[in-house]
């Protein structure tokens, strides 16, 4: 189905897909994360509805039909595919994969999915600890809990990072906050939220933008 749609539509696709995790998405919320104009999304909705891929309600938001979803799984597989295989086989770090396999996601076939797969052995996480959807739609299981959330002197493993952020990535890198790492909460800010975390001999700071970004299991 994804050969016979535009960049652009594999892109709201997708987008839509992230945003309606708890209901349909505004017409204003997909605007914003593909930085586009409300009238752009309106026009390209209608046609995305013509394809059966959105439902659409008026004053009630869009969602994802049941072909729409395979879509964006189908665009997910591609793109956290090619975001291991850009970090296991190509040497790139965990805060470069993202922008290449956006470049990519759009333009590999189907044998060479499977290729990419077979050589990865069939994986079910990205560098970053998202799910990677199965060829066949379903969705491996992952953690939920944030880091945010854990309580003082709670030990926990680092088992996903959420975000994008290039310059975030690097700095949990620097600290050797990477995934499966453990590590324990010593101290909370009442104020700002922000946590102070024991890695080793090491206590280091971070913002609540970046525990709220963290997801962990509690040990």
């Amino acid at each position: 189905m994804t050969r016979t749609l535009t960049q652009s539509m594999q892109d709201y696709v997708k987008v839509i897909y992230g945003l309606t995790r708890s209901g349909p998405a505004s017409t204003n919320d997909i605007a914003r994360k593909l930085s586009v104009s409300a009238a752009s999304v309106t026009s390209m909705i209608k046609k995305l509805h013509e394809l059966k891929l959105v439902r659409h309600t008026s004053y009630r938001g869009v969602a994802l039909s049941h072909a729409g979803t395979m879509v964006a799984l189908e665009i997910l597989r591609h793109h956290r595919l090619l975001e291991l295989y850009l970090n296991e086989a190509l040497g790139y770090a965990w805060d470069e994969v993202h922008a290449e396999a956006e470049k990519l996601e759009h333009h590999i076939s189907e044998e060479f999915e499977d290729r990419i797969a077979k050589v990865l052995g069939d994986p079910s996480y990205d560098p970053h600890g998202d799910p990677i959807p199965t060829k066949d739609g379903r969705m491996p299981p992952t953690v939920s809990e944030r880091l945010a959330d854990a309580n003082i002197n709670e030990s926990v493993v680092i088992r996903r990072v959420s975000s994008h952020d290039a310059s975030m990535l690097r700095m949990l890198t620097s600290h050797g906050l990477l995934l499966n790492t453990t590590l324990r909460v010593a101290l909370r800010d009442a104020d700002s939220g922000a946590l102070v975390v024991q890695h080793g001999k090491r206590r280091i700071t971070l913002d609540r933008e970046i525990t709220e970004n963290i997801f962990i299991e509690r040990l």
